[in-house]
Formats: C-alpha cells, structure tokens, sequence
C-alpha cells in the first residue's frame, strides 16, 4: 500500500517515511507542494501526507486543488500550527484529519491506518457505524435494524458524517459540499443536527453525533466521550 508525503523538511521526511515504511507502508516524499501535486493527481495513493508550509503551492492549496480536481484520496495534514482557525481551514478545503508536529510516530501510524480502513470500508454500498446501517443504494437509513425515515437534507448530512466516520466536519462545509447551499445560515445546521440526534441518537449516551465545540460535528461509534 502506497502513501505519499509531502514535507520540505528533509530531516522530518525521512524519519517519517522511515517510521511508515516499518509500518508495512511504500512511501513516496515530494519536498515541495507542486511536485506533491503532480504526483498525488498521476498516481493512487491510499493516502497523503501533507504539510501545509510548503515553498510554491502551500499545503492547502495542494489540498484545494485535490478536491476541486475530484480526488477523493485520504489528506492527513500535518502542521506546526495549532490553532482552530487552522485546523477548520484544512478540514473547509477537503482534508481528512490533522495532526500537529510534533508527533509521536505511533499515532501517526494509527491516524493513517485508520484514513486507510475507513476510505476502504466506505467504498461499500453500504455504510455501517455501531448499530446504524446506511444503505446508500436506497438512500435507506436503519438503527438497530429498525427502519428510520428522513428528509433529504436529514439523509445527505448524516451520510456525510457517515462517509467522514470519525472525522468533524465544519457547518460550511455542509452547507457549501453537503447541501450546495450557500444562502442558509450556519445555524441551520444546527437545527438539522438536533433532529438527526433525536432519530438516530435517541438520547443514547454518548451520542452517536457528537459535537466539536469551535470546529464542527463528527459521527463516531464507541465509548469515546465529547472532546
């Protein structure tokens, strides 16, 4: 399995291609946003690496450019940066996941294990997160093998959180890439996120849909509480 890193820093590159490659990975290293262009959009990786301080094109406009371009490959951004504000601008433009430097080579490793498993598993026609089965086919949505009915834009949201499991998703980014709506107001999402708890979430705790305050909303299964 192939990944891609790009990063300028040659030092940091290769301890971390050397890290990916103990982890049973094949890792190609671009050291300049261009060059991690071209290659991301010639040839399939199961993921990329990317920073975002990079000479020429920085990494979000590599990310960008990816997504405008239709390439759906996992974007895990890495960043000395640790603010909000730039974690919400890489998740806005298309990115998967963050991780900020520095990091331990172990989490890395597990961040990009699970970019790979989750963009294999919701390749699937069906999509399935604790007892919630979404049938993208039929666009038919069943908790706990129990059928549950919604509108549109409840099914479009909550299959996008689903086909991001695990990763926030921002409430432009629904509004603009879920709905193609850029009129709404961002509460509206909130409204919507109120009504897909109480269908999908039941007042379960933890709930299924979870908020991440100053970031977005994130759909994961397990005993994790909020952050």
């Amino acid at each position: 399995m192939r990944l891609l890193i790009v990063e300028d820093d040659p030092d940091i590159a290769e301890v971390v291609r050397r890290g990916l490659a103990a982890g049973g990975f094949d890792v190609d290293v671009a050291a300049d946003g261009e060059t991690g262009l071209r290659a991301a959009q010639e040839h399939e990786y199961a993921a990329v690496l990317l920073d975002i301080m990079l000479p020429g094109l920085n990494g979000w406009e590599v990310c960008r450019r990816l997504r405008s371009g239709r390439r759906a490959t996992p974007i895990l951004m890495l960043t000395a940066r640790d603010a909000v504000e730039d974690r919400v601008k890489g998740l806005d433009l298309g990115a998967d996941d963050y991780l900020p430097k520095p990091f331990e080579l172990q989490e890395l490793l597990a961040r990009v294990r699970a970019l790979v498993r989750r963009d294999r598993v919701h390749r699937t026609r069906v999509i399935q997160v604790g007892d919630v089965a979404i049938d993208t086919g039929a666009r038919q949505v069943t908790v706990g093998g129990r059928e549950v009915h919604l509108t549109t834009r409840e099914y479009t949201l909550l299959e996008a959180l689903a086909s991001h499991e695990g990763r926030p998703l921002t409430r432009e980014y629904i509004l603009e890439r879920v709905w193609s709506d850029d009129e709404s107001y961002s509460n509206t999402v909130d409204v919507y996120i109120g009504q897909l708890r109480r269908k999908i979430d039941g007042g379960r705790k933890p709930s299924l849909i979870q908020t991440l305050h100053g970031v977005g909303y994130v759909l994961k299964a397990g005993n994790e509480e909020e952050p």
